[in-house]
Protein backbone atom coordinates (compact mmCIF):
# COMPACT_ATOMS: atom_id res chain seq x y z
CA UNK A 1 0.00 0.00 0.00
CA UNK A 2 1.36 3.24 -0.96
CA UNK A 3 1.39 6.34 1.26
CA UNK A 4 0.62 9.56 -0.47
CA UNK A 5 2.51 12.62 -0.23
CA UNK A 6 -0.26 14.93 -0.14
CA UNK A 7 -1.95 17.24 2.55
CA UNK A 8 -5.29 15.89 3.95
CA UNK A 9 -8.52 17.68 2.87
CA UNK A 10 -8.19 21.47 5.06
CA UNK A 11 -4.40 20.68 5.67
CA UNK A 12 -2.07 23.55 4.56
CA UNK A 13 1.34 22.04 2.49
CA UNK A 14 3.38 24.65 4.76
CA UNK A 15 1.62 23.68 8.10
CA UNK A 16 2.42 20.61 10.58
CA UNK A 17 -0.78 18.91 11.49
CA UNK A 18 1.09 19.27 15.09
CA UNK A 19 1.20 22.98 14.97
CA UNK A 20 -2.32 23.61 14.44
CA UNK A 21 -3.38 22.81 17.67
CA UNK A 22 -0.33 25.19 18.96
CA UNK A 23 -1.60 28.17 16.63
CA UNK A 24 -5.20 27.85 17.62
CA UNK A 25 -3.96 27.86 21.37
CA UNK A 26 -1.95 31.01 20.80
CA UNK A 27 -5.04 32.47 19.55
CA UNK A 28 -6.90 31.50 22.20
CA UNK A 29 -3.88 33.09 24.66
CA UNK A 30 -3.98 36.35 22.27
CA UNK A 31 -7.48 36.96 23.16
CA UNK A 32 -6.95 36.08 26.92
CA UNK A 33 -4.51 38.79 26.76
CA UNK A 34 -6.51 41.26 25.34
CA UNK A 35 -9.65 40.43 27.67
CA UNK A 36 -6.79 40.78 30.78
CA UNK A 37 -5.48 44.11 29.37
CA UNK A 38 -9.27 45.64 28.52
CA UNK A 39 -10.24 44.65 32.17
CA UNK A 40 -6.92 46.17 33.49
CA UNK A 41 -6.74 49.39 32.30
CA UNK A 42 -9.60 50.64 30.24
CA UNK A 43 -12.77 48.83 32.43
CA UNK A 44 -12.82 51.48 34.84
CA UNK A 45 -12.41 53.99 32.61
CA UNK A 46 -15.30 52.44 30.71
CA UNK A 47 -17.16 52.09 34.09
CA UNK A 48 -16.56 56.00 34.79
CA UNK A 49 -17.81 56.94 30.86
CA UNK A 50 -20.99 54.44 31.38
CA UNK A 51 -21.73 56.05 34.95
CA UNK A 52 -22.05 59.85 33.77
CA UNK A 53 -23.82 58.89 30.69
CA UNK A 54 -26.58 57.23 33.01
CA UNK A 55 -26.16 60.32 35.50
CA UNK A 56 -26.50 62.58 32.21
CA UNK A 57 -30.11 60.83 31.56
CA UNK A 58 -31.78 60.52 34.42
CA UNK A 59 -30.55 63.22 37.04
CA UNK A 60 -31.22 66.72 36.51
CA UNK A 61 -28.13 69.29 36.42
CA UNK A 62 -25.75 66.85 36.43
CA UNK A 63 -24.39 68.10 33.41
CA UNK A 64 -24.38 72.02 35.04
CA UNK A 65 -21.44 74.06 35.11
CA UNK A 66 -22.02 74.40 38.83
CA UNK A 67 -22.73 70.51 39.48
CA UNK A 68 -19.45 69.54 37.36
CA UNK A 69 -17.33 72.49 39.61
CA UNK A 70 -18.58 70.43 42.66
CA UNK A 71 -17.89 67.28 41.77
CA UNK A 72 -14.44 67.98 41.36
CA UNK A 73 -14.23 69.86 44.62
CA UNK A 74 -15.79 66.51 46.20
CA UNK A 75 -13.14 64.83 44.36
CA UNK A 76 -10.28 66.36 45.57
CA UNK A 77 -9.52 65.55 49.38
CA UNK A 78 -9.96 61.75 48.40
CA UNK A 79 -7.80 62.14 45.83
CA UNK A 80 -5.63 63.28 47.45
CA UNK A 81 -5.10 60.96 49.99
CA UNK A 82 -5.71 58.22 47.78
CA UNK A 83 -2.24 59.64 45.68
CA UNK A 84 -0.40 58.38 48.84
CA UNK A 85 -2.57 55.56 49.48
CA UNK A 86 -1.90 53.70 46.16
CA UNK A 87 2.19 53.75 47.12
CA UNK A 88 1.11 51.81 50.40
CA UNK A 89 -0.78 49.36 49.27
CA UNK A 90 1.71 49.01 46.13
CA UNK A 91 4.11 47.42 48.81
CA UNK A 92 1.36 45.55 50.14
CA UNK A 93 0.72 47.45 52.94
CA UNK A 94 -2.60 49.33 54.33
CA UNK A 95 -2.77 52.55 56.14
CA UNK A 96 -5.62 52.84 57.74
CA UNK A 97 -4.82 56.40 60.05
CA UNK A 98 -4.96 58.85 57.40
CA UNK A 99 -8.05 60.18 58.18
CA UNK A 100 -6.88 60.64 62.11
CA UNK A 101 -3.29 61.46 61.16
CA UNK A 102 -5.77 64.71 58.86
CA UNK A 103 -7.48 65.70 61.51
CA UNK A 104 -4.37 65.73 64.19
CA UNK A 105 -2.47 67.65 61.35
CA UNK A 106 -5.42 70.21 60.74
CA UNK A 107 -5.27 70.81 64.36
CA UNK A 108 -1.88 71.57 64.58
CA UNK A 109 -1.60 74.17 61.24
CA UNK A 110 -4.57 75.68 63.20
CA UNK A 111 -2.88 76.20 65.65
CA UNK A 112 -0.29 78.08 64.08
CA UNK A 113 -2.82 79.99 61.74
CA UNK A 114 -4.31 81.97 64.98
CA UNK A 115 -0.69 82.73 66.35
CA UNK A 116 -0.63 86.47 66.96
CA UNK A 117 2.92 86.16 66.76
CA UNK A 118 3.43 85.76 63.25
CA UNK A 119 2.23 87.99 60.25
CA UNK A 120 -0.31 86.40 57.64
CA UNK A 121 1.88 85.27 55.27
CA UNK A 122 4.05 83.88 57.32
CA UNK A 123 1.61 81.98 59.66
CA UNK A 124 -0.02 80.22 56.46
CA UNK A 125 3.60 79.07 54.95
CA UNK A 126 4.26 77.60 58.39
CA UNK A 127 0.95 76.13 58.98
CA UNK A 128 1.42 74.52 55.41
CA UNK A 129 4.89 72.85 56.73
CA UNK A 130 3.93 72.20 59.66
CA UNK A 131 0.97 70.14 58.71
CA UNK A 132 3.13 68.02 56.20
CA UNK A 133 5.71 67.61 58.60
CA UNK A 134 3.12 66.07 60.96
CA UNK A 135 1.54 64.19 58.39
CA UNK A 136 5.13 62.59 56.93
CA UNK A 137 6.21 62.31 60.86
CA UNK A 138 2.84 59.90 61.46
CA UNK A 139 3.34 57.63 58.10
CA UNK A 140 7.00 57.41 58.97
CA UNK A 141 6.03 56.12 62.47
CA UNK A 142 3.51 53.58 60.57
CA UNK A 143 6.31 52.52 58.25
CA UNK A 144 8.82 52.00 60.61
CA UNK A 145 7.16 49.79 63.15
CA UNK A 146 5.30 47.96 60.46
CA UNK A 147 9.49 47.20 59.10
CA UNK A 148 11.60 46.97 61.51
CA UNK A 149 9.34 44.67 64.05
CA UNK A 150 7.56 43.04 61.13
CA UNK A 151 4.27 43.91 62.46
CA UNK A 152 1.12 44.09 60.18
CA UNK A 153 0.70 47.35 58.73
CA UNK A 154 -2.82 46.57 59.15
CA UNK A 155 -2.60 46.75 63.04
CA UNK A 156 0.05 49.23 63.15
CA UNK A 157 -2.14 52.04 61.35
CA UNK A 158 -5.05 51.00 63.87
CA UNK A 159 -3.18 51.88 66.17
CA UNK A 160 -1.89 54.91 65.20
CA UNK A 161 -5.62 55.64 63.98
CA UNK A 162 -6.36 56.00 67.74
CA UNK A 163 -3.72 57.85 68.65
CA UNK A 164 -4.08 60.41 65.82
CA UNK A 165 -7.50 61.06 66.74
CA UNK A 166 -6.66 61.31 70.23
CA UNK A 167 -4.19 63.85 69.65
CA UNK A 168 -6.03 65.95 67.51
CA UNK A 169 -8.70 66.19 70.57
CA UNK A 170 -5.60 67.26 72.64
CA UNK A 171 -4.56 69.97 70.94
CA UNK A 172 -7.09 71.88 71.72
CA UNK A 173 -9.23 69.97 74.24
CA UNK A 174 -11.64 69.21 71.65
CA UNK A 175 -12.39 72.55 70.10
CA UNK A 176 -12.85 73.97 66.78
CA UNK A 177 -10.40 76.51 65.11
CA UNK A 178 -12.24 78.90 63.01
CA UNK A 179 -11.26 82.45 61.60
CA UNK A 180 -8.45 81.82 59.65
CA UNK A 181 -7.05 84.62 57.42
CA UNK A 182 -8.57 85.54 54.79
CA UNK A 183 -5.67 84.87 52.05
CA UNK A 184 -6.00 80.83 53.26
CA UNK A 185 -9.24 80.69 52.99
CA UNK A 186 -9.46 82.11 49.30
CA UNK A 187 -7.60 79.70 48.26
CA UNK A 188 -10.37 77.07 49.12
CA UNK A 189 -12.39 78.43 46.67
CA UNK A 190 -10.15 80.15 44.04
CA UNK A 191 -10.74 78.71 40.50
CA UNK A 192 -8.41 78.49 37.63
CA UNK A 193 -10.15 78.60 34.17
CA UNK A 194 -13.43 77.58 36.38
CA UNK A 195 -11.28 74.23 37.78
CA UNK A 196 -10.97 74.63 41.16
CA UNK A 197 -7.92 75.24 41.91
CA UNK A 198 -8.14 72.90 44.67
CA UNK A 199 -8.39 69.90 42.54
CA UNK A 200 -5.29 71.51 40.47
CA UNK A 201 -3.47 70.78 43.62
CA UNK A 202 -4.73 67.18 43.38
CA UNK A 203 -3.84 66.81 39.60
CA UNK A 204 -0.19 68.14 40.09
CA UNK A 205 0.16 65.59 42.88
CA UNK A 206 -1.06 62.65 40.94
CA UNK A 207 0.86 63.48 37.62
CA UNK A 208 3.86 63.30 40.31
CA UNK A 209 2.90 60.53 41.85
CA UNK A 210 2.41 58.81 38.03
CA UNK A 211 6.07 59.98 36.99
CA UNK A 212 7.48 58.65 40.45
CA UNK A 213 6.10 55.55 39.88
CA UNK A 214 6.97 55.37 36.03
CA UNK A 215 9.90 57.11 35.14
CA UNK A 216 12.30 56.31 38.62
CA UNK A 217 13.83 53.07 39.63
CA UNK A 218 12.29 54.21 42.85
CA UNK A 219 8.82 53.41 41.59
CA UNK A 220 9.94 50.37 39.66
CA UNK A 221 11.17 48.72 43.36
CA UNK A 222 7.69 49.96 45.20
CA UNK A 223 6.12 47.02 42.57
CA UNK A 224 9.01 44.81 42.76
CA UNK A 225 8.87 44.94 46.48
CA UNK A 226 4.62 44.67 46.28
CA UNK A 227 5.16 41.53 43.70
CA UNK A 228 8.18 40.13 45.44
CA UNK A 229 10.28 41.53 48.70
CA UNK A 230 12.31 38.41 49.18
CA UNK A 231 14.05 38.74 45.33
CA UNK A 232 14.10 42.89 45.98
CA UNK A 233 16.34 41.79 49.04
CA UNK A 234 18.77 39.43 47.98
CA UNK A 235 18.90 41.38 44.69
CA UNK A 236 21.18 43.82 47.01
CA UNK A 237 18.07 46.29 47.85
CA UNK A 238 16.94 47.98 51.08
CA UNK A 239 13.62 47.01 50.84
CA UNK A 240 13.03 48.74 54.57
CA UNK A 241 14.03 51.83 53.01
CA UNK A 242 11.78 52.38 50.24
CA UNK A 243 8.56 50.21 52.71
CA UNK A 244 9.00 53.74 55.27
CA UNK A 245 9.28 55.99 52.15
CA UNK A 246 5.87 54.71 50.86
CA UNK A 247 4.45 54.88 54.32
CA UNK A 248 6.14 58.63 54.75
CA UNK A 249 4.70 59.57 51.03
CA UNK A 250 1.34 58.74 52.22
CA UNK A 251 1.54 61.15 55.31
CA UNK A 252 2.64 63.72 52.94
CA UNK A 253 -0.27 63.69 51.12
CA UNK A 254 -2.30 63.34 53.78
CA UNK A 255 -0.39 66.97 55.15
CA UNK A 256 -1.45 68.39 52.11
CA UNK A 257 -4.91 67.03 52.08
CA UNK A 258 -5.50 68.64 55.63
CA UNK A 259 -4.12 71.87 54.31
CA UNK A 260 -6.42 72.09 51.47
CA UNK A 261 -9.88 70.82 53.72
CA UNK A 262 -8.86 73.40 56.14
CA UNK A 263 -8.87 75.94 53.23
CA UNK A 264 -11.80 74.97 51.79
CA UNK A 265 -14.24 74.40 55.37
CA UNK A 266 -12.55 77.19 56.89
CA UNK A 267 -12.13 75.61 60.08
CA UNK A 268 -10.17 73.33 61.63
CA UNK A 269 -12.10 70.44 63.85
CA UNK A 270 -10.80 67.51 65.44
CA UNK A 271 -13.44 65.39 63.89
CA UNK A 272 -12.33 65.70 60.36
CA UNK A 273 -11.70 62.82 57.94
CA UNK A 274 -13.40 60.58 60.25
CA UNK A 275 -14.14 57.38 57.84
CA UNK A 276 -11.76 59.30 55.12
CA UNK A 277 -9.64 56.02 55.05
CA UNK A 278 -12.09 54.18 53.68
CA UNK A 279 -12.58 56.32 50.52
CA UNK A 280 -9.17 56.30 49.96
CA UNK A 281 -8.56 52.81 49.81
CA UNK A 282 -11.98 52.42 48.20
CA UNK A 283 -10.61 55.01 45.59
CA UNK A 284 -6.90 53.01 45.33
CA UNK A 285 -9.18 49.30 44.83
CA UNK A 286 -11.48 50.15 42.01
CA UNK A 287 -8.99 51.85 40.71
CA UNK A 288 -7.05 48.41 39.95
CA UNK A 289 -4.69 48.50 42.25
CA UNK A 290 -4.68 45.04 43.78
CA UNK A 291 -4.47 44.71 47.66
CA UNK A 292 -1.63 41.71 47.37
CA UNK A 293 0.50 44.83 46.00
CA UNK A 294 2.71 44.81 42.79
CA UNK A 295 -0.04 45.95 40.45
CA UNK A 296 -1.65 48.97 39.96
CA UNK A 297 -1.31 52.82 38.52
CA UNK A 298 -2.42 56.25 39.70
CA UNK A 299 -4.36 56.58 36.44
CA UNK A 300 -6.81 53.96 38.00
CA UNK A 301 -6.51 55.74 41.42
CA UNK A 302 -7.05 58.93 39.73
CA UNK A 303 -10.48 57.59 37.84
CA UNK A 304 -11.30 55.51 40.92
CA UNK A 305 -11.74 58.33 42.94
CA UNK A 306 -13.87 59.92 39.74
CA UNK A 307 -16.28 57.36 39.82
CA UNK A 308 -16.77 57.55 43.95
CA UNK A 309 -17.39 61.30 43.18
CA UNK A 310 -19.88 61.05 40.72
CA UNK A 311 -21.50 58.23 41.97
CA UNK A 312 -22.37 59.91 45.09
CA UNK A 313 -23.14 63.46 43.30
CA UNK A 314 -25.88 61.66 41.09
CA UNK A 315 -27.47 59.16 43.47
CA UNK A 316 -27.85 62.82 45.36
CA UNK A 317 -29.01 64.68 42.44
CA UNK A 318 -31.53 61.63 41.85
CA UNK A 319 -32.69 61.96 45.45
CA UNK A 320 -31.43 58.76 46.79
CA UNK A 321 -30.97 58.86 50.78
CA UNK A 322 -28.20 58.64 53.03
CA UNK A 323 -28.54 55.23 53.89
CA UNK A 324 -28.98 54.06 50.23
CA UNK A 325 -26.07 55.82 49.34
CA UNK A 326 -23.84 54.18 51.87
CA UNK A 327 -25.47 50.56 50.71
CA UNK A 328 -24.94 51.46 47.05
CA UNK A 329 -21.52 52.62 47.78
CA UNK A 330 -19.96 49.55 49.78
CA UNK A 331 -21.60 47.05 47.00
CA UNK A 332 -19.26 49.37 44.44
CA UNK A 333 -16.41 48.56 46.55
CA UNK A 334 -17.17 45.05 47.14
CA UNK A 335 -17.58 44.35 43.15
CA UNK A 336 -14.16 46.01 42.50
CA UNK A 337 -12.71 43.79 45.07
CA UNK A 338 -14.35 40.68 42.86
CA UNK A 339 -12.90 42.00 40.04
CA UNK A 340 -9.36 42.17 41.20
CA UNK A 341 -9.42 38.44 42.41
CA UNK A 342 -10.27 38.08 38.83
CA UNK A 343 -7.40 40.23 37.24
CA UNK A 344 -5.15 38.34 40.07
CA UNK A 345 -6.26 34.96 38.45
CA UNK A 346 -5.84 36.19 34.57
CA UNK A 347 -2.08 37.80 35.56
CA UNK A 348 -1.43 34.33 36.97
CA UNK A 349 -2.57 31.99 34.20
CA UNK A 350 -0.90 34.14 31.76
CA UNK A 351 2.49 34.09 33.67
Amino acid sequence: MIESDRPAEGQSAETPVDAQPVSIAKAREGRFTLVQRVLREAGIGIALLLMILIFSSFARHFTDESNITNILTQVTINLIMATGMTFVILIGGIDLSVGSVLAFAAMVAGVVLKSEALPGPAAILLAVLTSIAVGMACGFLNGFIASFWGVPSFIVTLGMLNVARGAALEVTNARTLFEFPNEFNAFGTATLLGIPAIFLVALMLVLLGWAVLTRTVFGRLIYAIGNNEEAVRLSGHNTFFYKVSAFVISGLTVGIGAIIYMSRLTIASPILGSGFELNAIAAVIIGGTSLNGGRGTLIGTFLGACLIGVLADGLILMGVGDFVRQMITGGVIILAVIVDSYRARFAARTR
